[in-house]
């Protein structure tokens, strides 16, 4: 089951200024309602997790196969090939709402456009403005908002055989932290903020497991430095902090899916599943603090033997922050010597119910006292019974858009939706599709592209074209082109030291006046050097001859 939105939602006038000048993209852009969904966090012992609702975003971008003399082929439906597929998943609470780029790749079939050297990537571009969209669409007035996401390289995650195809540019784990930190810098600079005031706080967070801080300073625009550190804001987005003297490492460390520290808190989790202390405090029995946690993250498969793994966060707040968490609850840290609690107590409010006993009595009072009225108002039923007439259904009713756009637990605006709205089962299909297509060769590539289009439209035309409108650099020469690029040469500029050989001896001139040297200044040459036809001749005496003997 699925519906159509109004297209212009506000992602085109993002994307045209952005993209190069005279070229047309498709744009197929797929969401699921808000939707309930197991809680990012686990909620303290004796604590109810926060109730979290979920929605599903997939934005793919297409462009028209071209042939070698860049003509476009006479079939442009047939002819569309997928370059750009990015999902994001959206998680909202009553206290964040979180934005975790789940997956994103490329097909390598952006070369087809001959895209002038300089020109800056059309895929990094779409990227940041998808992200900067879906920010200022679910912002939620005084409520902090997250962007997460780890970069872990792969030759493919979507388009499976599209690492066959050599115009694919396959970064390694370095360029791939250091492309997505060039991604979320524009969120950094000019912070989308919709029609609500502008952010109080925004500040981007990086950890690179298994790397010094010099080290990952490396993977960060330098133009940028002071809005980025170099430690993760998992203290800061969490409200158990404010809320409790203390809380447990694994109550701060989200679930997210397919993500390496989720992996590795699950383990944990299994590990110490019979502990006491779990039951009782909710810790782990070899991890007490987020510090070791991370250590123990750069002896991950994930994170060593050569691989590298990158956790990006930037967080929004429409307070002003230092971008330290709070100082006053805190998990405890390996420094810390004098508390008030130790780690293998139960963590306790601050304030509001002093303890869970009495929350837990307060909810069975409520019961009972719902129960009671619901008996007084039972009536017995009296009179003539009237036949119920049967309901035949004459249409298929869309119940997906039958849900409001606002409550305190999620916002869903119809400017923060995609153009065809799904439900969970359809969005799964439809994406799963892509992982059994082949990208392999251009030929393969289209065909896969028809097919998926026609998935996600369910049998109608969905998806719109959007031309581009930045200019490109004049004068740049095109791939493939047989100009080359200019190069400065400074030969002539060196200056080489050359040899007694090379040179060129004086030319005296004939005004020029004769220096004349002293008797002091002139070396007589010696008596002893004989010309060879005036050398003495040896001659060996009778004694130092040796004759050879007779046979």
């Amino acid at each position: 089951m699925s519906t159509t939105e109004p297209t212009d939602n506000g992602l085109r006038a993002r994307l045209e200024p952005i993209l190069p000048k005279g070229r047309q993209f498709g744009i197929f852009h797929l969401s699921t309602p808000p939707t309930n969904s197991a809680a990012l966090f686990s909620a303290p012992p004796n604590e109810r997790p926060d109730r979290t609702f979920c929605e599903s975003h997939f934005l793919a971008v297409s462009i028209k196969a071209t042939t070698e003399d860049r003509a476009a082929a006479p079939d442009a439906k047939s002819k569309n090939v997928l370059v750009l597929g990015v999902e994001i998943l959206i998680y909202s609470t009553q206290h964040t709402t979180t934005l975790f780029v789940s997956k994103a790749d490329s097909t390598g079939y952006l070369s087809l456009l001959k895209l002038p050297k300089g020109t800056p990537s059309p895929i990094r571009e779409v990227c940041g403005a998808f992200l900067s969209h879906l920010v200022e669409k679910r912002r939620r007035k005084d409520k902090q908002f997250i962007v997460s996401l780890f970069a872990r390289a792969q030759s493919q995650y979507l388009f499976p055989g599209s690492v066959n195809n050599g115009g694919k540019h396959v970064l390694d784990d370095r360029g791939l932290v250091k492309w997505w930190c060039r991604v979320l810098s524009p969120l950094l600079e000019t912070p989308p903020k919709g029609s609500l005031p502008p952010w109080g706080s925004v500040r981007g967070y990086l950890v690179v497991p298994g790397l010094e801080e010099y080290e990952t300073k490396a993977f960060l625009p330098r133009a940028l430095l002071p809005s980025w550190s170099l430690t993760h804001p998992l203290e800061r987005i969490s409200h158990y902090t404010k809320e409790f003297d203390w809380v447990p490492p694994r109550c701060l460390i989200p679930r997210y899916p397919d993500d390496p520290k989720s992996r590795f808190r699950d383990e944990l989790d299994e590990e110490a599943a019979q502990s006491g202390g779990m039951r009782k405090s909710g810790a782990w029995k070899s991890v007490k603090t987020l510090d070791v946690f991370w250590e123990m993250m750069a002896f991950r498969q994930e994170c060593s033997s050569g691989r590298m793994t990158g956790f990006i966060w930037v967080v929004f707040d429409d307070e002003a922050q230092d971008g330290m968490p709070p100082a006053a609850p805190e998990t405890p840290r390996k420094q810390r010597t004098i508390s008030i609690t130790t780690p293998g107590t139960t963590p306790r409010k601050l304030f509001g119910v002093a303890s869970s006993e009495t929350a837990t009595e307060k909810r069975e009072k409520d019961k009972k006292k719902n129960k009671a009225k619901n008996k007084a108002k039972k009536k017995k039923l009296r009179g003539v019974i009237v036949p119920r007439q049967p309901r035949i259904k004459t249409e298929q009713k869309n119940y997906l858009l039958e849900r409001p756009s606002s409550t305190r637990y999620y916002f869903w605006p119809a400017g923060g939706r995609g153009e065809r709205i799904v439900s969970e089962s359809a969005y799964k299909r439809i994406v799963e599709l892509l992982l059994h297509l082949d990208f392999a060769t251009l030929d393969k590539a289209t065909g896969s592209t028809r097919r998926w289009v026609s998935e996600g439209g369910m049998g109608s035309t969905w998806g719109y074209e959007v031309t581009g409108a930045r200019e490109v650099a004049a004068g740049a020469p095109e791939n493939g082109g047989a100009e080359a690029p200019q190069v400065n040469n400074l030969s002539g500029m060196v200056k080489r030291k050359r040899s007694a050989a090379e040179t060129p001896a004086a030319e005296p001139s004939a005004d020029a006046p004769v220096n004349m040297l002293g008797a002091g200044l002139i070396r007589k040459k010696s008596k002893t050097d004989v010309p060879e036809e005036e050398a003495s001749v040896n001659v060996l005496s009778t004694g130092l001859v040796r004759k050879k003997e007779k046979a």
